[in-house]
C-alpha cells in the first residue's frame, strides 16, 4: 500500500525541524497513542513506523537522499501489507481523514478483506468510522454539507455491513440526523443547472416538514435534526429565497393536506406570486380558496380577498370585501383616503403585491408593481369575461386610466420611497403598528406558526422593510395583530431619528423675541432661498411670529411658510413629549394614530425608566405635491437624540447630519394635519 503522506507529516514535523526537534516529537507520538480501542498489534507496528521515520530524518545523509527524492516528486510512503493498517492509523492521525476513510473501505472490501473476527478488521473498521467522522466534519466547515453527509451514509452503511461498532454508528446517524436542514440548504441553494441536486434538496425537505407533523411541528419536532421551532424558523427562513413559486406552492399544499394548516396561508401567497408574474388569473382563484379556508382566531381574509377579486376585475366586490373588514384601521383609512375610492384599493393592491406577495421566491426579481398590464394582458381579460364581470373589469380600467399610468404614478414618487411613499394607509400584512412592537415579543402561543417569528423574520429578511437608518439600538418591529389582518403598506424607518421634535415659537417674557424650541439661543433668520427644484425658504423669526396663531391650520391652500410650521409644530410636540414633557398642540396638528403612536412611546420609555431628548433642526423643505386635501412635502434634518436613563446616564446616541424625512399630510374637515412620514437615505 503507497501513503498519500511524507515522512515529515507521518512524524507531525515541520520540514526544517533539525534533529532534535525530530527526535522529541518521535518521543511524544509514542507517549500518546490513540486510546480508541486499536489491538495490541496494531500500536506495536505504529510505534515501528514512527521509529523508522524519527530516524531517517535525524540522519544527515538519509535525509539529505530523502528530501532531494521529495523534490522530484516522489510523496507517498510504500507499505509492506504487515504494516498497512499502522499506517492508516498514522494517516488519520495526520488529519487526511478523507483519504484513511477511503483506503480502510477498500482494504475491508474483497478481495483484500481481512478475516473475519480478526484483529486487522477490528482495526480497519475503527479506523473507517474515526476517519469518516472526521472527514465529514472537515466538509462540512468548508460550507460542504452535502459531501459531508454522503461520507456519513457511506460510513453507516459500512458499519452495518460489518456488524461491528454499534456505538460508533449511532454516533454517525446521529451526526447525519443533524446535518439534514444543513444539507438540504446546502443543495437548494446551488446553482440553477445543478436540477438533481436541487430535486434532491426538494425531497428532503418536504420528508423533513412530514416528519415535522408540518410547519407547525406538532411532532415533538426538538428531536428532529435537533431543531426546536425556532431554530426551524431561521432555518425555513433561509431556504425559502431558493425556491421558486411554483416549488413553494406544491410543497405548501401537500403539507397543508397532510393537516398543516398554516401551508394553507403560505399556499396562498406563492399561488399569487405565480399567477400575477406569469398572468395566470385562474392562480388567483385557487389562492382565493386556501384563504377562506383558514381559520385561526383573530384572522381577517377580507383586504386579501379584496386584492384578489379588484385583480380579477370586480370592483365593487373589491370594496365589499374592504368595507366587510375587521379591521378598523384600514376602514378609517379608506374613508379619509384623499381620492377616489378605487385609487385606494389600487395602492393598497399595488403596495401589498410589492411588500408581501413578490418576495421571498427564487425566480422573482424586484419589481414595479403595474396593474395597467395586468388588466391589458388577454389572459386576463378573457379569464374575467368567463366570470362573467366583464363590466366590472371596464370600469377598473376605466377609473385606472384616471388615476394616470403606473408610470406616471411612480414619476410622481421621490426616488427611495417609490409607490409605498404616498400611501397613508395601514397597508399590507404589517400596518402601521409594525412601527409600535417590537420584533422580540411573540404573539402568541408556540403553536401557531403563521404568527411566530418565522413570518415576522421573512418580513424584515425579504420584504425589504429595513433599508434605510439604523439605530445602534434599533430593533425590527412585529405587528400586534395576525400578519394577515391587512396587506402591507409602505414601511419606511419608524423609531429612528424619523419622529424628530423641532422648532415652534417660544416668545420671551417681556420682549416677545423667538426661541428655538430646543435650546435657549434665539434662532437666526436663515438665508436659503428658493431652488429650481422647488424648495422653499426657511422661515426667519419674523414670519414664526407671524405664524403664531396658525395651528390649527385651516387655509383653505395653505403657503409653503404655513406647511414648514406646521411640520415643525409636530416636531417640537413630540420632543416635548418623548423628553417627558407635555404639549397640547400635538393633537391638532396629526391625525389620532400618530398622536398615539407618540404616547405609546413615552410610556414605553416611561416604564424603561428613560426619556429621549431630540435635537432637531429642518435645513432644508419642498413641496413635491399638492392637491385640494393632500400634500407631500420632502423634508432635509439635521438630527441628533439621546437616550437617557433615569439617573442621567446617556443609554444611546445617534447623529444624522442629513437625515431625509417625507411628510404626508391631508385634510381633515377642515384642518389640515399630518397624516404620515416616510425616512429614507
Amino acid at each position: 500500500m503507497e501513503l498519500p503522506i511524507d515522512h515529515f507529516r507521518l512524524l507531525g514535523v515541520s520540514p526544517s525541524a533539525n534533529a532534535e526537534e525530530v527526535l522529541r516529537a518521535f518521543q511524544l507520538r509514542l507517549d500518546r497513542p490513540p486510546k480508541q480501542g486499536f489491538t495490541y498489534e496494531v500500536l506495536a507496528q505504529r510505534s515501528e513506523l514512527l521509529r523508522l521515520s524519527a530516524d531517517l530524518l535525524s540522519n544527515p545523509t538519509q535525509r539529505q537522499s530523502y528530501e532531494l527524492a521529495l523534490n522530484e516528486g516522489s510523496l507517498g510512503l510504500e507499505l509492506s501489507s504487515k504494516r498497512e493498517v499502522a499506517g492508516l492509523l498514522l494517516l488519520w492521525e495526520s488529519k487526511a481523514s478523507i483519504e484513511a476513510f477511503k483506503l480502510a473501505k477498500k482494504a475491508l472490501q474483497p478481495p483484500q478483506a481481512p478475516a473475519l473476527g480478526s484483529g486487522r478488521e477490528s482495526d480497519l473498521t475503527l479506523i473507517a468510522a474515526l476517519s469518516c467522522r472526521d472527514a465529514s466534519m472537515d466538509e462540512q466547515s468548508c460550507r460542504r454539507y452535502a459531501l459531508g453527509a454522503e461520507l456519513l451514509q457511506e460510513g453507516i452503511q459500512l458499519l452495518q455491513r460489518m456488524g461491528k461498532l454499534a456505538e460508533e454508528r449511532k454516533t454517525l446517524e446521529s451526526d447525519l440526523h443533524t446535518l439534514l436542514p444543513y444539507r438540504i440548504l446546502d443543495l437548494l441553494s446551488r446553482d440553477e443547472e445543478d436540477e438533481k441536486s436541487h430535486q434532491e434538496g426538494l425531497r428532503l425537505l418536504e420528508d423533513f416538514v412530514n416528519r415535522r407533523g408540518g410547519l407547525e411541528g406538532k411532532r415533538n419536532s426538538e428531536k428532529i435534526a435537533g431543531l426546536n421551532q425556532n431554530d426551524f424558523e431561521i432555518f425555513f427562513l433561509q431556504i425559502r429565497k431558493f425556491l421558486t413559486p411554483k416549488e413553494q406552492s406544491k410543497l405548501y399544499i401537500n403539507w397543508y393536506r397532510r393537516g398543516s394548516e398554516d401551508a394553507g396561508f403560505l399556499a396562498a401567497f406563492a399561488l399569487i406570486a405565480s399567477g400575477f408574474t406569469n398572468k395566470n388569473p385562474e392562480l388567483l382563484q385557487e389562492a382565493r380558496k386556501y384563504l377562506r379556508n383558514i381559520n385561526i382566531n383573530g384572522f381577517d381574509a377580507m383586504p386579501l380577498i379584496g386584492c384578489l377579486d379588484l385583480l380579477l376585475g370586480d370592483v365593487i366586490q373589491a370594496e365589499s370585501r374592504f368595507r366587510s373588514s375587521s379591521d378598523e384601521k384600514l376602514k378609517d383609512w379608506l374613508d379619509n383616503y384623499p381620492g377616489e375610492t378605487l385609487g385606494a384599493l389600487c395602492d393598497y393592491c399595488r403596495n401589498w403585491l410589492k411588500k408581501d406577495v413578490l418576495v421571498g421566491f427564487r425566480g422573482i426579481e424586484k419589481q414595479t408593481v403595474n396593474l395597467d398590464d395586468w388588466f391589458a394582458t388577454k389572459e386576463v381579460q378573457e379569464y374575467v369575461e368567463q366570470l362573467e364581470t366583464k363590466g366590472a373589469l371596464g370600469r377598473a380600467k376605466s377609473f385606472l386610466s384616471s388615476l394616470g399610468t403606473e408610470q406616471q404614478i411612480e414619476n410622481n414618487l421621490s426616488n427611495n420611497a417609490k409607490s409605498e411613499a404616498n400611501l397613508p394607509m395601514p397597508g399590507g400584512s404589517l400596518d402601521e403598528i409594525l412601527k409600535e412592537k417590537s420584533f422580540n415579543s411573540r404573539l402568541i402561543s408556540k403553536g401557531l406558526f403563521l404568527k411566530s417569528d418565522l413570518v415576522q423574520k421573512i418580513i424584515s429578511k425579504y420584504y425589504s422593510l429595513f433599508e434605510t437608518i439604523n439605530k445602534s439600538d434599533f430593533k425590527s418591529f412585529i405587528l400586534k395583530r395576525p400578519i394577515y389582518t391587512s396587506s402591507i403598506a409602505f414601511i419606511g424607518l419608524f423609531i429612528i431619528g424619523t419622529s424628530l421634535g423641532l422648532l415652534t415659537q417660544r416668545h420671551q417674557a417681556g420682549n416677545k423675541k423667538l426661541k428655538d424650541p430646543l435650546s435657549s439661543e434665539i434662532v437666526k433668520p436663515e438665508n436659503i432661498k428658493t431652488n429650481s427644484s422647488g424648495s422653499s425658504e426657511l422661515l426667519n423669526q419674523n414670519e414664526r411670529l407671524d405664524l403664531d396663531n396658525v395651528i390649527p391650520l385651516t387655509s383653505v391652500e395653505p403657503s409653503d411658510k404655513e406647511i414648514q410650521f406646521l411640520i415643525e409644530s409636530w416636531l417640537k410636540g413630540k420632543a416635548d413629549i418623548l423628553s417627558g414633557l407635555e404639549n397640547q398642540i400635538l393633537k391638532s396638528v396629526a391625525r389620532p394614530s400618530l398622536f398615539n403612536r407618540v404616547i405609546d412611546q413615552r410610556k414605553k420609555d416611561n416604564s424603561l425608566s428613560q426619556k429621549q431628548v431630540i435635537d432637531a433642526r429642518i435645513t432644508s423643505i419642498t413641496i413635491v405635491q399638492r392637491s385640494t386635501n393632500r400634500i407631500e412635502a420632502d423634508v432635509d434634518l439635521n438630527y441628533k437624540d439621546k437616550m437617557i436613563s433615569s439617573a442621567g446616564e446617556i443609554l444611546s446616541e445617534t447623529v444624522i447630519p442629513t437625515l431625509k424625512v417625507k411628510y404626508i399630510i391631508g385634510k381633515n374637515k377642515n384642518n389640515w394635519q399630518l397624516v404620515d412620514y416616510i425616512s429614507g437615505k
